[in-house]
């Protein structure tokens, strides 16, 4: 029976019983929120257990927890200045739990959370939310300045409604990327892991072709890995550089 590249994608409740049920719709405990438990669980027990006894030499594992620390707050401090320091724990949160995410997605037989678009989406529609509320509690209704650039009167008929729909479709922007690089590379390893199973099921000298694509999966695989990163670096920093904006209306121009 061959493969199926789109079976790991598959939601699928664990328990036989819903948990609750929401106007007449029952809510399952699935595999995606099993996994997506197991990464918030995993990223608690790494930064809880790497500071809770502080060296003045850091363990392999502290200095794991202090080199992510830096790592956001030197990408918030490059985007949105001192002033963006405020969001570092919410900007930290979401790298994190992206990158967790992404990681145990890697792992043979788990599912990828990101690799989901109700769930990407859900991050991105925080993030797009924090940013319109932060530009109205700092700024007002000045907030609005932020679709009018400096331009002739003429111009702004024609870029105050570009502007405005270039910032609604950040949400759809932020999400779709996250959820389609994941989705791309699993279905790539999939496909080659079912070349593998079906030239060594042939027997012969097929057997011996399937080393072609075994040789694929561990290139694409460290590939994955490589993404599994940049994606959520990726996520993170377009979160500040949208607080930013938010922040700093006069630099948006």
């Amino acid at each position: 029976m061959a493969m199926n590249p789109m079976e790991q994608f598959e939601v699928k409740p664990i328990l036989e019983h819903p948990l609750f049920q929401i106007a007449g719709h029952d809510i399952f405990f699935t595999n995606q929120a099993l996994l997506m438990c197991v990464a918030v669980a995993a990223a608690a027990l790494f930064l809880t257990f790497s500071v809770t006894r502080g060296r003045l030499v850091p363990t392999r594992l502290q200095s794991m927890a202090e080199v992510s620390y830096e790592f956001v707050a030197n990408m918030i401090k490059s985007t949105a200045g001192d002033d963006g320091m405020v969001f570092f724990p919410f900007v930290f949160t979401i790298f994190t739990f992206v990158l967790f995410c992404n990681f145990f997605g890697m792992i043979p037989g788990a599912f990828t959370p990101t690799s989901q678009i109700i769930v990407t989406l859900a991050l991105a529609a925080v993030v797009m939310l924090t940013v319109v509320v932060t530009g109205f509690i700092v700024h007002g209704l000045g907030f609005f300045k932020l679709f009018v650039p400096k331009a002739p009167f003429l111009l702004l008929i024609l870029l105050v409604p570009i502007e405005i729909i270039s910032f609604l479709t950040r949400l759809v922007s932020l999400s779709v990327r996250l959820f389609a690089n994941m989705l791309a590379g699993h279905t790539m390893l999939a496909v080659f892991a079912s070349f593998v199973i079906a030239l060594g099921a042939a027997g012969g000298i097929l057997s011996l072709l399937s080393i072609t694509p075994m040789f694929m999966i561990v290139f694409i695989g460290a590939l994955e890995m490589l993404v599994a990163f940049l994606q959520a670096y990726v996520f993170a920093i377009l979160t500040c550089i949208y607080l930013n904006e938010a922040l700093h209306l006069h630099e948006h121009h």
